[in-house]
C-alpha cells in the first residue's frame, strides 16, 4: 500500500471502537488467521468490529479506498474465500449476543456468535436451533451455507429457519431485511449468496421435548457388516431420526484416548427425538450387533456438539464431499472398496450423512432451502504440516472419483472447501442470485466465500 491509503486508513481507526491492524504490527498473524489453518489471508488490513458502527464505517472506508471488504467470523469456510488482496477482513467475531424469546420461539443472533452459544441459550427454554454439528461453527456462515446438523431430517436446512435480519449494505447503509422490507434479501440468505453485511439474525427454534444421542462403535473389520446393517436401518427410521456412518481412524498419538489409540473404528452417530421406549426400539437392531462402545444417553440439544467430536481448536484439514442421489447398496459397497486402497489411508473420518425427510422438503421460498440427495458423504484428512495435503487431498480426490456416477450436480455449500461454480452449489437459483447482487453490489465490494462469478 502506497502512504494516502495507509494514512486513510489510519484515519479509519481513529474512528473505530474496536480495533483495526495492519500488516508488520503486532498481532497481525494472529487477527488474520482463520479456524482452517490452511488458509493463508493476507488482506491490506485487518478491522475486528466491536459493533455495527464499526461494520459501517469499514464499509465507507473501503468504498472510499477502492478496497474490498470480507465480512468472517470464525473463518471455517475461508478455504473457499477469493484473495484478499486489496480488501479488509472484517472480523465480526465480537458482535456475539444471543437473546431468546421463548413466546414467540425465536432467538435474536450476533453475526459473530457460535452454535454453541446459540444452544445452550435455548436449551433454557426447552428450544433449540437447526444448528450445525460443531459448537464452534459461526451462525453466519451456516445460516448462509444452508446448514445441516442432527436436525435435517425433522425440521430442514438451518438456513430456512432465518425470520429476519439486520445488515450493512455496501454504500454503508443499515438495513431490517425481513418477508416485507427488501425480500430479494430474504430470499437470497436462504441458502444462497448475500451481497450484504449480515449483522443479527432471527431465527425460528423448535421444541425438542425428547432427544436421545450417541455413537456405537465396532472394529473397523466389521465395516461392511455395519454399513448394510445401517444401509437397511435408514429405510425405515422416521424423520425424527438423523444419523451418520462413520469411519474414523485414530492416529497413534497421546491426545487420543488409550482404548482408541492408533485403532480405526465403523461407527453409527444419531440423534433420535423420541421417548426412551421408542427410542430403545429404534436402536435395538444396531445394539444387537454387539457394539464395542455404545455411547447414546438421554440429552438437551446443547449436548450434541459433543457427538460428531470436532475439533474444538483451529486446525489444518481437507476435505472433500459428494452429494448422492441415493443410497443404495452398490453406493455403500463402492464407498467401502474405494476406503481399502492404498490411496485411501491419509483420510482421517470419512462419513456417510443419511438426508432426506425435511431436508428434502422446501419449507420456504428461498434460493437453496432442500438438498438435492439422499446422502452425503465427506472425507476428512488432518494436514499438520504442508508436505501433508499432497496425500490427503489424492486420497480424497480419489474416494470422490469412485463415487461420482452416483452422485448429484450439486454440491453442499458448508462441505465445500474451496470455491465452486455456482451454478454447482445453487442451480438455477444463481441466475437471480447474481442480479440481485448486481443491484446491491454492482462495484464488488464485498470478498465473500465462492464467488458467483
Amino acid at each position: 500500500m502506497d502512504h494516502a491509503a495507509v494514512a486513510d486508513l489510519e484515519e479509519l481507526r481513529s474512528r473505530l471502537h474496536g480495533d483495526l491492524r495492519l500488516p508488520g504490527e503486532p498481532g497481525w498473524d494472529e487477527s488474520r488467521g482463520a479456524w482452517q489453518l490452511l488458509a493463508d489471508q493476507y488482506p491490506d488490513a485487518v478491522v475486528d468490529a466491536a459493533d455495527v458502527h464499526d461494520i459501517v464505517e469499514t464499509v465507507r472506508a473501503a468504498r472510499a479506498l477502492g478496497l474490498g471488504v470480507a465480512p468472517q467470523s470464525t473463518g471455517h469456510a475461508a478455504g473457499a474465500l477469493s484473495d484478499l488482496t486489496g480488501a479488509i477482513l472484517l472480523r465480526t467475531s465480537r458482535l456475539d449476543g444471543v437473546s431468546i424469546d421463548p413466546v414467540a420461539g425465536t432467538a435474536r443472533v450476533g453475526a459473530g456468535a457460535q452454535w454453541g452459544a446459540v444452544a445452550a441459550a435455548t436449551a433454557e427454554h426447552g428450544l433449540a436451533p437447526v444448528a450445525g454439528m460443531a459448537a464452534g461453527v459461526g451462525v453466519a456462515g451456516l445460516l448462509l451455507g444452508g446448514g445441516l446438523g442432527w436436525f435435517a431430517r425433522s425440521h430442514g436446512l438451518a438456513s430456512n429457519a432465518i425470520v429476519s435480519f439486520e445488515a450493512v449494505d455496501t454504500q454503508g447503509r443499515m438495513l431490517t431485511v425481513d418477508e416485507h422490507e427488501h425480500p430479494d434479501l430474504l430470499w437470497a440468505a436462504h441458502g444462497g449468496a448475500l451481497p450484504v453485511i449480515l449483522t443479527e439474525v432471527v431465527i425460528r427454534l423448535h421444541p425438542v421435548p425428547q432427544l436421545s444421542a450417541g455413537s456405537l462403535m465396532w472394529p473397523a473389520e466389521r465395516m461392511a457388516e455395519v454399513a448394510e446393517v445401517w444401509r437397511v436401518w435408514i429405510g425405515a427410521v422416521p424423520r425424527s431420526v438423523t444419523s451418520v456412518l462413520r469411519v474414523l481412524r485414530f492416529p497413534p498419538i497421546e491426545q487420543i484416548p488409550e482404548p482408541m489409540r492408533g485403532r480405526s473404528f465403523v461407527g453409527v452417530e444419531a440423534a433420535i427425538q423420541e421417548d426412551a421406549e421408542t427410542t430403545e426400539r429404534l436402536l435395538a437392531p444396531l445394539r444387537a450387533r454387539d457394539p464395542e462402545q455404545d455411547t447414546f444417553a438421554p440429552m438437551t440439544a446443547s449436548g450434541l456438539a459433543a457427538v460428531h467430536g470436532d475439533p474444538p481448536e483451529p486446525s489444518g484439514a481437507h476435505g472433500a464431499a459428494q452429494l448422492l442421489t441415493e443410497i443404495t447398496p452398490e453406493v455403500v459397497a463402492t464407498l467401502l472398496a474405494a476406503l481399502d486402497e492404498p490411496i485411501a489411508a491419509p483420510l482421517l473420518s470419512i462419513e456417510l450423512r443419511h438426508l432426506g425427510g425435511a431436508a428434502s422438503d422446501a419449507s420456504v421460498d428461498g434460493a437453496v432451502a432442500t438438498v438435492d440427495g439422499e446422502g452425503l458423504v465427506y472425507l476428512v484428512g488432518m494436514v499438520p504440516f504442508p508436505e501433508a495435503l499432497q496425500p490427503v487431498q489424492a486420497a480424497a480426490d480419489a474416494v470422490v472419483a469412485r463415487l461420482r456416477p452416483y452422485g448429484s450436480a450439486r454440491q453442499v455449500k458448508t462441505f465445500t472447501d474451496s470455491p465452486a461454480p455456482a451454478e454447482e452449489l445453487y442451480g438455477a437459483a444463481a441466475q437471480r442470485l447474481r442480479k440481485i447482487r448486481a443491484d446491491w453490489d454492482a462495484d464488488g465490494v464485498l470478498r465473500a466465500v465462492h464467488p458467483l462469478g
